[in-house]
Parts: structure tokens; C-alpha cells; sequence
């Protein structure tokens, strides 16, 4: 169990009134840092190319066909002087390297092949043997950071990036993979392959006349160079990137919406700065589109930009709003995948985190009902976006607009969730349940919504929380039941021990 707050810095996370809603809205971005993270398996960072087939890139094709060499040969071949035993030697290598099973890439490093392959990267008159060594370095920069990072320092990320201006497409689109490879490894490579300038070169590749696989392959690419954000890619190389992005975003492909819908999902994760840049670019529409798709490889980080972008500021988050967002919410809410469900509600609460005019359109959308549900019916880790859902509206909304959320029956499964055994869960439905009977008692409703809690099993639950074993829990409800459901004094002297709690009729 994490440790917990003080009371104070407690409520300062906790999105009360008295703060304007970028400010609310940001703090919920931190504590939801763990469900915003691309989780590694959402998107490959690297790839092994382990293809049988070898097209040639050339039209003249090898001396000698394909030989089995051992890695005491592949070594004594890789170093000769006679270009068809190298190009032999290190098609050797790549067929080994690309074995699907425990490749030996430790041993390639090891045996200090990696800078006679790099150097093999600048044989322009031998295309075949660029192909083969580019290939073995794709997949050996597919390994660990360590063996990644060989590649790296063997010099090999100039040479691949020349091969990009290679006019042979196999040769170039294996380099276009061993710089996705090597980009994918983490901020610090990525950003070597961009200052290297390798974006402008990748850029010019792209057009509707190349196969569907080269422009898969470049899409993913671009994808690791948006991606992590200790720190973010440069703004320059986003700016580079973001028209290109916009473009691939009308593809009908899925494997290329997939990754162009996670580079901007990388790039929205973050400042409000940053998701303007993305914003700027008008792609709001097509991402709302793209939440619809059947295909969950699309559906996912088209959905998840669009959560990142509703943290940014109340115009960014009205520009998403408008784009359509809301009319595509409802339907995620009910999707049989709970990753689906989750992010869906997480997105909605930061709606909410929102100014009133934000949530009355949420009451316009009927976005209340499929929250109740979720409330009642969802698995947990649902349910807890679904209760920050609630408490962000109630404390944003107007009267009116608390009003309709209490009737939307939200109460009921709200108090049932106090029993579960998450305390942050459990202190923000107090904190919730204290806010509204607090309101109504200004507005002098407060007997009635007592007696609305009591017929919900309410009372004996927050009762029961008196004697729980976290301080912060037992206090506020310690609290709610003097404050709320105490008893009527009518000159009773002494209090009578277990007599039941009535609601305490307040006057204005």
C-alpha cells in the first residue's frame, strides 16, 4: 500500500472547489501518471527481421549462392578482402542473427563483428552485401541497450541514414528498420538519430507509391523517434514530423493508423505546449473517427491521444469536445474490453475536471447513465476512474448541475464502493458524499438527501468506516455522521447509547 498524504496535501490532490480547473485538471494528470504510460507491450519498441526470404537488392546477383557457415567462419569471412566470400560470410551472419529462436547476438559483439558490417553499410558498388549487413545490424540493434548501443558506437547510424538515398528499396527500407531499432532504445539514441538529421531523410520516403510494407516500416520509425519523454524529442523534429503524421493519419492501413495514432499519443503526453502543437494540426476529427474502428491496435491509441489531450487546457479540451468526442464517449464506456472502459473513463473525468460549461455538455451527451453503470457493474479499476468521474463533476458543477447528478442514481452504487478496500477510493467518496450534503444543506435539501442516504444502506456504512484501521478514513467519517446524521437535541439531557441516527433538520 502506498504511503498516504497528510490530510492537507490529501486535499490539495483531491480536485476541490476553490481551484480553477487547469489547475485541478493537471493534478489529476499526475495521479493518473500510471494509467497515461504506454505500456511497452502496446507497442513494439523493437523488431528482429526474421524473414527467410532475401530479395536481392540488386539486379546482378552474388558469385556464389547461400553457404552455412559456423561463427568461426562467418568471422574469418567477414574479414577477407575478396567481396564475395564477405558478402557469403555476413549473409551467413544475417540468417543466424535472424533465427526466431535465441539468436546469437552477445556473440556477434563479442566477436567484434559489428564495425566490419558498419563498414560493409558504405559498399555502394556491392548493393547485396549494404542489404545483408544492414539486416544483421537491424537485428542485433533489435537486443538489449547494450548491444543496441554497439551498433551505436561502431558508427553505424551516418551510414545508415546515407542508405536512405539508397536507389535500391530493399536496401533502404532495412535501414529505415535498423534506425527505428536503434531510435526505440530510449531518449538518448533517439535523439542521436535526429541530430544526425535523419527525419528529412525519412520524410521524403513517404508517398502513396510505395509498398505497403516500406511505409509500415517508416511509420513505425517515426513513431520511436516521437516516442518517451525524459526528455521529449526536440520541438524542431516534432514540427518536422507532425504534417508527415497528419498525412499517414488518412491511410486506410491498420498497422500504419496503429503507429502514427502512438506517435501522437507520445506526443500529447505532456505539457499544454505540447499538445497544441498537435492540436494546431487540425487531426481532432480523424482521431475522434478513428475511436470507432473495430480494430482494437487502432481504437486504443487513437483513444488514448484524445485522454492526453483533454489534460491540456479548457480550450484544448473544448476543441476535442467539439471535434466529437463526446458522441463517441458513450459507447466506449459500454466496450467488453475494460482497457477500453478504463481509458474511456479516465478521459471523461478529466472532462469534468472542467469548467460547468464542460460538464453540462457531459449531462447533454447522457454521459451520466453509462457512468452509473460503470459504477455498479464495472470491475474495479474502472470503477475507480468512474468514481474520480464523479468527484471531479461535483465539485465543479452548479447546483443545478449536482442536482442531476444526485438524481442520475449515482449515490447508490457510490456508497456500496465504500466498502472496498482501496482507501484512496474510499476517501474520495467521502470527500464527495461531505461536499454534496454540505451543498444541500445550504440550499436546505439536506433532510431529504439524509433520508435518501439512509434508505441507500448509507448510514451503516459510513458508520462502520468510523472504526476502520486508516485514521484518514475513520475521521472523515467520524465527521460526516456528527456533522450530518447527528442526533436531534429536544430536550434530551443525556444521549441515548445505540439509539438510531435521524437526519438533523438544518435551517438556513
Amino acid at each position: 500500500m502506498p504511503t498516504l498524504d497528510a490530510p492537507e496535501e490529501r486535499l490539495r490532490k483531491f480536485k476541490y472547489r476553490g481551484k480553477d480547473a487547469s489547475v485541478r485538471r493537471q493534478q489529476r494528470m499526475t495521479i493518473s501518471l500510471e494509467l497515461r504510460k504506454a505500456k511497452k507491450d502496446e507497442q513494439v519498441l523493437k523488431r528482429r527481421n526474421i524473414n527467410d526470404v532475401s530479395p536481392e537488392p540488386a539486379s546482378e546477383k552474388p558469385a556464389k549462392g547461400v553457404v552455412s557457415l559456423s561463427l568461426d567462419e562467418i568471422i574469418k569471412g567477414v574479414n577477407s578482402s575478396d567481396p564475395v566470400v564477405c558478402f557469403q560470410a555476413t549473409q551467413a551472419a544475417r540468417k543466424m542473427l535472424s533465427r526466431e529462436r535465441n539468436p546469437p547476438l552477445n556473440s556477434f559483439v563479442e566477436a567484434g563483428l559489428i564495425p566490419r558490417l558498419v563498414e560493409f553499410l558504405k559498399s555502394s558498388l556491392h548493393p547485396y552485401l549494404q542489404f545483408e549487413a544492414a539486416w544483421a545490424l537491424t537485428n542485433i540493434a533489435s537486443g538489449t541497450p547494450e548491444q543496441t548501443q554497439a551498433v551505436v558506437e561502431a558508427g553505424a547510424i551516418l551510414p545508415l541514414i546515407e542508405l536512405l538515398s539508397s536507389p535500391h528499396m530493399t536496401v533502404c527500407e532495412q535501414a529505415v528498420w535498423a534506425l527505428g531499432n536503434i531510435a526505440g532504445d530510449g531518449p538518448k539514441l533517439r535523439d542521436i538519430v535526429i541530430s544526425s538529421n535523419a527525419i528529412p531523410h525519412l520524410l521524403t520516403l513517404v508517398s502513396s507509391t510505395i509498398p505497403i510494407t516500406f511505409l509500415r516500416n517508416i511509420t513505425w520509425t517515426l513513431s520511436n523517434l516521437c516516442r518517451n519523454k525524459n526528455p521529449y524529442p526536440c520541438k524542431e523534429a516534432v514540427r518536422q514530423m507532425l504534417p508527415v503524421l497528419s498525412y499517414l493519419l488518412r491511410h486506410h492501413d491498420s498497422e500504419i493508423l496503429s503507429d502514427t495514432c502512438w506517435a501522437l499519443s507520445y506526443l500529447t503526453d505532456g505539457c499544454n505546449e505540447r499538445i497544441g502543437q498537435v492540436v494546431s494540426t487540425g487531426v481532432l476529427p480523424r482521431l475522434v473517427d478513428l475511436m470507432t474502428s473495430s480494430e482494437l491496435n487502432v481504437l486504443t491509441p487513437s483513444l488514448r491521444t484524445m485522454g492526453n489531450v483533454v489534460t491540456g487546457t479548457d480550450h484544448q479540451t473544448q476543441l476535442a469536445i467539439s471535434a466529437g468526442l463526446l458522441s463517441v464517449l458513450p459507447q466506449l464506456l459500454k466496450h467488453p474490453k475494460t482497457s477500453i472502459q478504463k481509458e474511456a473513463a479516465w478521459t471523461l473525468s478529466n472532462i469534468a475536471a472542467g469548467p460547468h460549461q464542460h460538464i453540462q455538455q457531459l449531462i447533454a451527451f447522457n454521459m451520466l447513465p453509462p457512468l452509473v453503470d460503470l459504477l455498479k457493474n464495472g470491475e474495479f479499476k474502472v470503477q475507480k476512474e468512474a468514481v474520480w468521474t464523479v468527484a471531479n463533476f461535483a465539485t465543479g458543477a452548479t447546483v443545478d448541475q449536482l442536482f442531476v447528478l444526485v438524481h442520475s442514481g449515482v449515490l447508490g452504487p457510490l456508497l456500496h464502493l465504500l466498502s472496498v478496500p482501496d482507501v484512496r477510493t474510499v476517501l474520495i467518496i467521502l470527500d464527495v458524499l461531505s461536499y454534496i450534503l454540505q451543498t444541500a444543506e445550504k440550499l436546505g435539501e439536506k433532510e431529504s438527501l439524509c433520508l435518501l442516504i439512509e434508505e441507500l444502506g448509507g448510514i451503516d456504512r459510513i458508520e462502520a468506516l468510523q472504526l476502520h484501521e486508516n485514521r484518514q478514513i475513520s475521521q472523515a467519517a467520524l465527521n460526516i455522521i456528527e456533522k450530518h446524521f447527528g442526533e436531534e437535541e429536544e430536550d434530551i439531557i443525556f444521549p441515548v447509547p445505540n439509539q438510531e441516527s435521524e437526519c438533523m433538520e438544518m435551517k438556513k
